[in-house]
């Protein structure tokens, strides 16, 4: 994923970049940049990119040219890279002629044809995700069911409701042919999906069992300060500079976690959510990330809920003093804190820029992607409680159609549509609830629509309408009196 994403935008830096003439101590070199161009072209595809967003820094623009360099994408006009570093001035590059293209390897054999791992497999049109019946998880689901039918549940089925009914909604909103492309289900964890799910607070915060895993009270603290700054609590200090001390020592803590708060595991699976990061999907994109923060142990999940509660109140907070002299607050929050949230196992060349764009659309969608999704709590629920009913229906056996012609679809058509009008004919001849005059009514407008099937129930009548059809003579036509023509003559 990383490296497909890699050479997208290689391609697109190669392709665009303006390339001239330039003179550097008293020679000419051509077709080559300066460092300062290069900066602001690929800051500006960057942040048009839906991939990253606007809120990408000139700074981390140069961070990437320096992997640029150090990847041997570009080389300064002497041909020399790897160990050189690049600064954000006047000094001179170019492409090199080879190609800088990382190599995307081929899925393992076991995944089976077919089943190679596609950024763009996420469609761009919410129109667009459909459900598709046959899905690994659903035949699993519908072989536990029946199995579990037969004898009483156990906690391990009631967990393996939760794992599959919560993976099969997920993998309907990614639209993929299977999770396994995005996601290693050895780390899925039923059990934090139900803690995720049940157990949490009236603001929706997840509660741990074991307090030992939950944020520091002096942490809890400091980020309440942060968050409901000035009122609080009045006692606090009130020297210069006081809120970016507090600020300084809550970013030491999340940096101080082992591991992002996303986890290493399921970074792939965050990773292909960034591809519904588009307006237009922005509805899919927020349920996606609603079910993906559901597989996330508890502690991560409640750690990611009150940070991001945080980030967003002090953004939305104009009585913030600033925290930084030269970055606005948000911008600031953003770029604190998408490290500790995101982050491989493996160095990835676009992990800060990838994180930027994550961590701002959950700040700004906290609320309702940090929220306990009702239907799916309902549906799984719902479903258990069908299993646990002793006189609930067998499991139904879907069949499937056999085609046919089109001349065997008109026939059944006809056939079908001649039996109902038959019926219906008869309960017109049957009907106790309504009077002769209407029931002659209706038969003479059913005769008149349906003179074929009328005359099967009653051939008599087919010959007394022939009988009645002989020509009539037309009345003569009205004698209309002319009227004399108006002249403008006298």
């Amino acid at each position: 994923m990383e490296k497909q994403l890699w050479n997208e935008v290689t391609r697109l830096f190669r392709a665009g970049m303006p390339l001239r003439k330039h003179r550097q101590n008293f020679r000419h070199y051509a077709s080559c940049f300066t460092a300062a161009a290069a900066v602001d072209w690929l800051h500006q595809l960057l942040c048009s990119n839906s991939n990253f967003g606007p809120d990408v820094t000139r700074q981390q623009t140069v961070q990437l040219l320096k992997k640029f360099l150090k990847n041997h994408v570009i080389e300064d006009v002497k041909g020399r890279w790897g160990t050189e570093d690049l600064e954000d001035n006047n000094l001179l590059y170019r492409f090199p002629s080879t190609s800088p293209l990382k190599p995307i390897p081929c899925p393992a054999p076991a995944l089976g044809p077919g089943s190679i791992k596609k950024r763009h497999s996420l469609k761009d049109k919410e129109g667009f995700f459909r459900f598709k019946s046959i899905k690994r998880h659903e035949k699993d689901t519908q072989v536990r069911e029946a199995q579990v039918q037969r004898r009483a549940l156990t906690v391990e089925d009631e967990h393996d409701i939760w794992r599959d009914i919560t993976l099969t909604h997920l993998q309907r909103i990614l639209g993929l042919a299977s999770l396994d492309e995005v996601l290693n289900q050895r780390f899925v964890n039923p059990q934090n999906i139900i803690h995720n799910m049940t157990k949490v607070n009236k603001h929706g915060v997840v509660t741990l069992d074991d307090k030992t895993n939950d944020l520091p009270h002096w942490v809890l603290s400091a980020m309440k300060s942060l968050a409901n700054w000035p009122k609080y609590d009045s006692e606090q200090p009130s020297y210069p500079g006081f809120e970016r001390d507090v600020f300084k020592s809550v970013s030491d803590y999340f940096y101080s976690i082992q591991q992002p708060l996303l986890t290493y595991e399921l970074y792939e699976l965050f990773i292909n959510v960034l591809g519904l990061l588009q307006p237009q999907c922005e509805r899919v994109a927020i349920e996606a990330l609603q079910l993906c923060t559901l597989l996330l142990p508890p502690a991560s999940r409640r750690k990611l809920q009150l940070l991001m509660r945080m980030m967003s109140r002090i953004s939305q907070n104009v009585d913030m003093p600033r925290l930084h002299p030269a970055i606005g607050t948000r911008t600031l929050m953003v770029h604190t804190f998408s490290g500790c949230v995101l982050g491989s196992t493996e160095e990835c060349d676009l992990d800060e820029l990838l994180a930027t764009r994550l961590v701002s659309f959950l700040m700004d969608h906290q609320q309702s992607i940090l929220s306990v999704p009702e239907y799916l709590l309902s549906a799984i629920k719902d479903h258990i409680q069908y299993l646990l009913d002793p006189v609930c229906a067998p499991v139904p056996v879907f069949a499937f159609c056999r085609q046919i012609s089109g001349a065997e679809f008109e026939q059944q058509k006809l056939a079908s549509s001649q039996k109902a009008m038959e019926e219906l004919l008869g309960m017109l001849l049957s009907d106790q609830n309504i009077s002769e005059k209407d029931r002659r009514k209706k038969l003479k407008q059913f005769q008149k629509q349906y003179p074929d099937i009328y005359s099967r129930r009653f051939p008599s009548s087919d010959r007394e309408s022939k009988a009645d059809s002989r020509p009539k003579i037309k009345p003569p036509l009205l004698n209309i009196k002319r009227t004399k023509a108006f002249s403008i003559r006298n």
